[in-house]
């Protein structure tokens, strides 16, 4: 795994070969950061990765400028892996502000979704394909009033999700199998 820009760029990080989560390919992140970059500068923004996985999307987030990156994964293993990542990015650039505004989180999605009560510039959510609420977590994230006024939610999903026809919908790209949904 590697950070494609911004402050971090070419860092890698080697995944242990036991974990569950598929990360989002190198392809699929650069080219969905791209369309991010017409919508959010994440420069100083708040930003909340949820289902974090590997802890790519957080460790990005981090490496363009977000001021605060909240990053929730429940799997215990992964989670230890986010915070030895952000660790090690902290270790070597101890006088950058982002490393230290990194809330990581080892819990529930959907819990932490409904006593969350802050908002965020973007969210960024990964649920497993295979999860049965899935086609209900952009509701969730949206009746919760978690975005800010001009936020944006990026929905990655399989291909048999379709949410074109959600009153909130922006736009869907599809890059190889990972299709992202986003939502204002």
């Amino acid at each position: 795994m590697r950070i494609i820009t911004g402050k971090y760029k070419g860092r890698h990080f080697d995944i242990p070969r036991t974990f569950k989560a598929r990360p989002t390919t190198d392809f699929a992140k650069e080219n969905i950061f791209n369309v991010l970059n017409g919508y959010i500068d994440l420069e100083g923004k708040d930003a909340l990765d949820l289902f974090s996985g590997t802890g790519s999307i957080t460790l990005e987030l981090l490496s363009r400028g977000c001021e605060r990156v909240t990053s929730v994964e429940l799997d215990r293993d992964h989670h230890r892996f986010i915070c030895e990542c952000v660790n090690k990015l902290q270790g070597n650039h101890q006088s950058q502000s982002p490393i230290l505004n990194c809330q990581l989180i080892r819990g529930d999605v959907l819990r932490f979704v409904k006593s969350c009560k802050v908002q965020y510039d973007l969210i960024f959510a990964d649920p497993p394909y295979a999860m049965k609420e899935l086609p209900e977590i952009p509701n969730l994230i949206l009746d919760r009033q978690l975005l800010k006024p001009e936020g944006l939610l990026v929905f990655e999903h399989g291909k048999q999700n379709d949410f074109s026809q959600h009153p909130r919908f922006v736009e869907h790209r599809q890059y190889g199998s990972v299709n992202f949904s986003l939502f204002r």
